[in-house]
């Protein structure tokens, strides 16, 4: 049996990386691996229901803090509930976001103490680190354009510009810091679909 390997998938609003996701879950399906795709927020019925919380346009009281607990939450259970019994199956497991996004999303754009996120990071991921992270890096007002034009725009995605550009600054310094762990993915406007995917597959082509 293959030993289980997590990959999760980071980047601001509108980069491609759910697309890209399904797209390494459908090609790893025909190699005949066993895959599975989540997410977080999410992935579990627990998950869910706080992501629906999270994300509800009427809760713009909410803080950061407040939001990094809820965060944790799901991520607590989705790593008991799902990523861990798979991983002991020998699973590749693709997630997308991870604790990478809680860091820059509530500590870098919201200012919510770093430290304090990894450190209950520690407690809820329950030891388990990717073994790859890509980190899909495409100018932040190219990607708020494309998230706002496929759908309404949820609470995260209505944030102010500034935000969005303290998020990204976030996941660079987040991906120069753990270089080991994180790819950097450059995104384009003129990127194809293809194109990006081709990246991907030479990202994680050393562990699958």
């Amino acid at each position: 049996m293959n030993k289980g390997i997590l990959i999760t998938f980071e980047g601001g609003e509108g980069c491609g990386k759910s697309t890209q996701l399904k797209l390494l879950y459908d090609y790893l399906k025909k190699k005949g691996r066993r895959v599975y795709l989540t997410r977080e927020p999410g992935g579990t019925q627990i998950g869910d229901e706080i992501r629906q919380i999270l994300l509800n346009k009427k809760h713009n009281r909410m803080t950061p803090v407040t939001e990094t607990l809820l965060y944790m939450a799901s991520r607590s259970q989705i790593v008991e509930e799902v990523i861990k019994p798979r991983l002991k199956k020998g699973y590749v497991v693709l997630c997308d976001r991870w604790l990478d996004a809680t860091v820059a999303y509530q500590g870098y754009g919201a200012g919510a103490d770093i430290a304090w996120i990894n450190s209950l990071g520690r407690i809820t991921t329950g030891g388990i680190e990717p073994k790859r992270t890509l980190f899909f890096d495409l100018p932040v007002e190219i990607g708020l354009r494309r998230a706002k034009s496929h759908k309404s725009a949820d609470r995260m995605e209505r944030k102010k510009l500034l935000f969005h550009r303290k998020v990204c600054a976030g996941y660079r310094a987040i991906a120069k810091k753990e270089s080991g762990r994180i790819i950097r993915v450059p995104v384009t406007p003129s990127d194809t679909v293809s194109e990006v995917h081709a990246r991907v597959l030479r990202a994680v082509s050393p562990l699958i």
